[in-house]
């Protein structure tokens, strides 16, 4: 058997099928250009499933030594600085790589079924196969400055896919938006790659992580916390977290399965990935994963409470996943990072479920977003509603689904960890409480109760939100799908991957059972030989000591206690479920009645808090005042434009008085040829005078 796993082929098949739809797609119907795109879609599942297979562990040792690097050339030489082609694979990036294709694939099924009737067809499976391949690229680089590569290929994928539908307004800023958010974020990225180059001499993660190992823990705030400061503020970008957060909720102005591919398994799981393999980085940091822990552990809540009070389906489901990003941030912050990667991975299930299941029910109801206009679809699109039932189960954190055992892990890891703790971990509890308050809130708005297509939205609940109806970036138009005004069932091409990741969201999780309750935690003991020890070329191989001083407690503690601190977040996760029943089910007018009493907090919630206005007022407003008064009106038209168009003025004010010579009078000509004559001769004299 061959060492070589030719990871490049796994990007590289995704980048073919953009680059044949993209450059001959318009050429193509249809079901050609679904054929190319989920054709190299599936070969590169197929290819990173042959080589995590080859390269799995086995108790009597690995198929080859991990982390597996495949270098294919030198891309900068600069001195002794040089950057490579190159893929790195170990069981961090399988676990990225199956996800990111395994959802990816199941995405673009959907993606048949639910664009099959929009306008620019091979354009948006162009974008889709290249948001692939940038991200295949970021999780199996051996660089830093690969892995930028793909960091900034997903961001120009985002917004490609965020303002597909280009033509309306919304779509277009979104999209706009997304892209300068995360330019911010890359500014620290590019900067923590500086000092990375400064300190160490390398970008290549096996160099790093060898000469990390060697150093001390940076008890201050020495340049290694500051490294890590910058890679995380640019993780803060593509994440979504407190204070570059604000460009995903908008991101659901794109087609539903981009929301899904965003949202679950890509982008926003990129700086998740990427702290998790900086640990070595981040482990010698004690204060920069303090802050990464309090930024996730605000973002967290913060983003739930705004989940509360949102009545379009699909911003409800945009700040969920803001707030379980702030759980993956603030297990990283604990050094859970085992955790953080199990919770994205089941996150990858049961959002990308809730997206597509979200997608299903504005399909049924020909592009109806707005949850106060649906109610009693639960027998009208049964297929639907269970795996959004599931879905939903799962997101709660309710055994045995997926959700339950990854929250479960980063809450036990935070309440041990000095660098989170007991607080911290009241706070993850709540907002676990929280998501499912509005989880089970979208579920019965949805699904139970009498049907309200044509609910008066000014008046009800408080809520002097637009209506969002079928003019919406996902209206299919009655028309296309023939099936009038009535609610009708999504095909099976859009079933068919609900269904698939419905059986993930239920057993997704098993691989993590903890030792409590009678499993071994394999996805824990299968990441540990990366988040344990520091790993370099060769399988060299680190304990990690050290770290053990502030992110594991001395013991293991006693299983009564895992079973309270479990049983604590399944009671939250169910006073969660019974309020979201009585306010939306049982007791319908409630809600309106507590608005009132609370109106000017409720608005406060519903708008946001205001924080885009407030980035409007603070940053957006006096960077355009800026631009336009000093940069523009100031300096390029008053001096740069001042001068140039000065001199065209006076050349040509010259020209004119010269022009008067050529009079065409003889008798004017003879004068100035006396003229000048005199003027050389009088010259001459003067000269001989000196």
């Amino acid at each position: 058997m061959t060492d070589n796993l030719q990871l490049w082929v796994i990007p590289l098949l995704p980048l073919a099928g953009a680059a044949i739809n993209g450059f001959f797609g318009r050429r193509f119907k249809n079901g050609m250009v679904s054929m190319i795109a989920l054709l190299f879609t599936a070969a590169s599942f197929g290819w990173a499933a042959r080589a995590v297979m080859m390269a799995w562990p086995h108790e009597s040792g690995p198929h080859m030594t991990l982390p597996h690097i495949e270098t294919l050339g030198t891309w900068i030489q600069a001195g002794s600085f040089s950057a490579s082609f190159g893929f790195y694979l170990d069981q961090l990036s399988m676990i990225m790589v199956l996800v990111v294709t395994g959802v990816g694939f199941l995405i673009h099924i959907y993606a048949v079924g639910y664009m099959s009737h929009e306008g620019g067809f091979y354009r948006f499976f162009a974008y889709l196969n290249l948001f692939m391949f940038f991200m295949l690229t970021l999780v199996l680089a051996n660089n830093y400055l690969l892995m930028f590569v793909g960091w900034e290929g997903v961001g120009l994928a985002s917004y490609l896919l965020i303002g597909f539908y280009f033509q309306k307004n919304s779509a277009a800023d979104a999209g706009k938006k997304a892209f300068i958010v995360n330019r911010i974020g890359d500014f620290a990225f590019l900067i923590g790659m500086f000092l990375l180059i400064k300190q160490f001499g390398t970008l290549n993660y096996d160099g790093i992580f060898k000469q990390a190992w060697g150093y001390s823990i940076d008890t201050g705030w020495g340049v290694l916390t500051i490294i890590a400061l910058c890679l995380m503020f640019g993780a803060t970008g593509k994440s979504a977290q407190i204070p570059l957060y604000v460009w995903l909720p908008d991101a659901m102005e794109g087609p539903t399965p981009v929301s899904a591919l965003i949202h679950a398994a890509t982008m926003v799981t990129a700086g998740i990935y990427m702290i998790a393999r900086s640990h070595a980085i981040f482990n010698l940091a004690p204060h920069a994963l303090e802050v990464v822990a309090i930024v996730g552990c605000i973002t967290a809540i913060f983003a739930a409470t705004m989940g509360m009070a949102q009545t379009d389906i699909k911003r409800v489901l945009a700040y969920s996943t803001v707030s379980q990003l702030g759980y993956m941030f603030l297990a990283c912050g604990a050094a859970a990072y085992s955790a953080a990667i199990f919770h994205l991975m089941t996150h990858a299930f049961f959002k990308a479920l809730l997206f597509l299941g979200a997608g299903s029910v504005i399909h049924a109801l020909s592009g109806e977003q707005d949850m106060r206009r649906m109610g009693g679809l639960r027998k009208l699109i049964p297929r639907t509603f269970w795996v959004m039932t599931i879905a939903t189960i799962a997101i709660a954190g309710i055994p045995p689904f997926a959700g339950f055992f990854s929250k479960d892990q980063i809450l036990g890891e935070v309440f041990d960890s000095k660098t989170a703790g007991p607080i911290m971990w009241v706070v993850g509890v709540i907002t676990a409480g929280i998501t499912s308050f509005y989880m089970f809130r979208l579920w019965f708005m949805t699904f139970f109760g009498e049907r309200r297509p044509d609910a008066d939205l000014g008046d009800h609940q408080l809520i002097p939100a637009p209506v969002v109806a079928a003019s919406h970036d996902d209206s299919h138009g009655t028309d296309d799908h023939g099936h009038g005004s009535g609610v009708h069932e999504s095909p099976w091409i859009m079933i068919g991957p609900l269904v698939v990741l419905a059986i993930l969201s239920f057993i997704g999780g098993w691989v993590g059972v903890p030792a409590f309750m009678g499993g071994h935690n394999e996805i824990e003991h299968f990441l540990a030989p990366v988040m344990d020890s520091g790993s370099a070329a060769g399988g060299e191989n680190v304990p990690i000591v050290k770290v053990l001083e502030f992110a594991t407690p001395p013991e293991p503690r006693p299983h009564n206690e895992e079973w309270m601190l479990a049983g604590t977040s399944v009671a939250v996760a169910l006073i969660g479920f019974f309020f979201a029943w009585l306010l939306y089910y049982k007791s319908p007018g409630l809600p309106d009645k507590i608005t009132s009493k609370i109106h000017g907090l409720y608005l406060v919630v519903l708008h946001k808090y205001y924080m885009d206005e407030g980035y409007g007022f603070l940053f957006v407003k006096p960077l355009l005042a800026l631009s336009t008064i000093v940069f523009w009106k100031g300096i390029d038209q008053s001096v740069i434009d001042g001068l140039v168009n000065g001199a065209g003025t006076a050349s040509q004010g010259i020209g004119n008085e010269l022009r008067r010579m050529q009079s065409g009078n003889i008798r004017s000509y003879a004068a100035w040829v006396a003229f000048g004559g005199a003027a050389v001769i009088a010259y001459m004299i003067w000269l001989g005078v000196r």
